[in-house]
């Protein structure tokens, strides 16, 4: 039996060392290699060079969009010599698991209806602050067919080319996006029970984890607008807890004090049912308290990105990134 081959698309823009691993970690496995960069300033392009890395610089007339980088990484491969049957997706700040291609890649030979292979993915440094430490848990997730996965993925060529790739104006949770898509052909996304990717995500500032729950609740209203049938809690838990109950509150701050009382007491009964969760999970009690209060806080921010998807989407102003580091 002839092994299948793959290649590896990686997206990155100053990325800086965190590149340079990153690339050094699929030397040996991936047949081709193909580094998409979105505006880098720091030498990116010259390290990825450096380890024979194709090269692909993204248009900078255009918004930049993961979406719109992994689609032009899969051009290249595409377009290119000897297309490989496989595409592993790698975002720049995250190294490969040694072995994990090839891994993958016999899961999906073995597999004919699996369309996305996806494993676990875990934070380098999970001590340096509370936030990375909520990254590293929300990506212990069990093993098994899934609805949805992040970024790093591999997937067949031949199923990426069928849908046309990522939604290239999906500026957050476009993986997921991509996800539905691919479930809806009838293909499965799977989770194998096995190291993938390790993730540095440098978020050390209460401004960065912000942000980042700004652009989930972007991704949240984005891609529930495109499928309704996904992100139906997080959209939901997002204007109760970020929007209803907080104007409630003023009202009863103002008229009713019963109201308010109420609406105090359904925060803190959520809150003690989140911890409960958190502490069923695994998580120590005094780790599930701390994460306890950024999980209630993130629904702020995450209204304030879903108030801006929709802000976009109603003026048709370009859906333009939102960075945090």
């Amino acid at each position: 039996m002839t092994r299948s081959t793959v290649g590896a698309v990686v997206i990155g823009r100053n990325e800086g060392q965190r590149l340079i691993n990153c690339l050094a970690s699929m030397q040996g496995e991936a047949t081709r290699l193909v580094y998409v960069d979105s505006g880098s300033t720091d030498g990116s392009v010259e390290e990825a060079r450096k380890v024979g890395a194709e090269i692909v610089l993204l248009d900078t007339s255009e918004p930049f969009t993961a979406a719109r980088a992994r689609n032009a990484g899969y051009q290249a491969l595409a377009t290119g010599p000897n297309p490989p049957d496989y595409i592993q997706f790698v975002d720049g700040d995250c190294t490969l698991e040694p072995g994990w291609l090839t891994h993958a890649a016999h899961a999906l030979d073995e597999t004919a209806d699996i369309g996305i292979i996806t494993g676990w993915r875990a934070e380098i440094h999970p001590q340096a602050s509370v936030y990375n430490a909520m990254c590293d848990f929300e990506w212990h997730r069990p093993a098994g067919d899934i609805d949805a996965c992040g970024g790093d993925m591999m997937v067949r060529r031949s199923l990426f080319e069928k849908l046309d790739g990522f939604n290239p104006r999906v500026i957050a949770a476009e993986d997921d996006e991509f996800c539905v898509r691919v479930r809806k052909t009838n293909a499965r996304v799977h989770r194998l029970p096995i190291p993938m990717t390790y993730h540095d995500a440098a978020m050390l500032r209460f401004t960065q984890w912000w942000q980042r729950a700004i652009r989930s609740g972007h991704g949240f209203a984005q891609v529930g607008d495109l499928h309704p049938d996904h992100f139906v809690n997080e959209r939901r838990r997002v204007l109760l807890f970020g929007a209803v109950l907080p104007f409630l509150g003023i009202v009863g701050a103002v008229l009713f004090p019963w109201l308010l009382l109420t609406v105090v007491l359904i925060y803190f009964a959520s809150y003690v049912r989140t911890v409960e969760g958190l502490r069923k999970a695994g998580l120590g009690l005094k780790t599930a308290l701390h994460h306890g209060v950024m999980l209630f806080l993130s629904k702020f921010p995450n209204l304030i990105g879903s108030m801006r998807y929709w802000k976009r989407k109603r003026r048709g102003w370009d859906m333009e990134i939102i960075e945090y580091k």
